[in-house]
């Protein structure tokens, strides 16, 4: 394979084990209002902005919340459960990786920059990506699992899309990064059989057990 021009991050559930924080607080939220989340639920809000989770959990809820009232309840806590987050499996290495190879990096995120400054405070090797795309950005239109953040970052990066590996986690994820077209690295769970990963990450070829395992040449 030839080796990348650049290399396109998620954060959540990629770099920094955050997405069993995400779906605790969504849980605690919704159930706050006498809805719990299913797995399946769960797993459908990974990789998303916040309003558009909060605006997910609220059709799913039915009758009941605003938008403010659930986000009253749900940041909190996930605000006090984020900054606990640990690097996941070989992130710290293949950041180092790129950076020894020379290869430029980019964050293509969904968290606002406030969370990312939030999550990424314990986490100083993530400030060696300097390039970032958060989902808040005012050049970014539509999120996850639109292409638009992946195809803002390869631009900031001056490298086509098509010649960026881009390594996600999430379904929303993984089908924005191949709309871009990007060559996509999911890193998915070990429970999954392989037709659930065909059927959540439709078209994907490429995938991995954790970052660890990527071979930049």
């Amino acid at each position: 394979m030839t080796p990348p021009a650049a290399c396109l991050f998620d954060l959540d559930g990629l770099l920094l084990d955050t997405e069993p924080l995400h779906a605790r607080a969504w849980q605690e939220a919704a159930t706050r209002f006498g809805r719990p989340l299913t797995p399946g639920e769960l797993l459908q809000l990974r990789g998303r902005r916040r309003l558009d989770c909060a605006r997910q959990v609220l059709r799913w809820i039915g009758e009941g919340p605003t938008i403010e009232e659930l986000l009253a309840v749900r940041q909190p806590i996930a605000e006090a459960l984020l900054v606990q987050a640990p690097p996941m499996p070989g992130a710290v290495e293949l950041v180092n990786r790129c950076l020894a190879h020379g290869i430029p990096m980019a964050l293509a995120t969904s968290s606002s920059r406030e969370a990312v400054a939030h999550k990424a405070a314990p986490h100083p090797w993530l400030g060696v990506i300097a390039t970032r795309v958060h989902g808040d950005d005012p050049e970014l239109g539509e999120g996850k699992p639109a292409p638009d953040v992946f195809l803002l970052a390869a631009r900031r990066l001056g490298m086509p899309p098509t010649d960026c590996w881009a390594f996600e986690d999430s379904p929303a994820g993984a089908q924005a990064a191949l709309a871009a077209g990007c060559q996509v690295h999911v890193v998915h769970a070990d429970s999954l059989s392989p037709d659930e990963r065909a059927r959540l990450y439709p078209g994907i070829e490429r995938f991995l057990r954790s970052l660890a395992e990527v071979r930049l040449s």
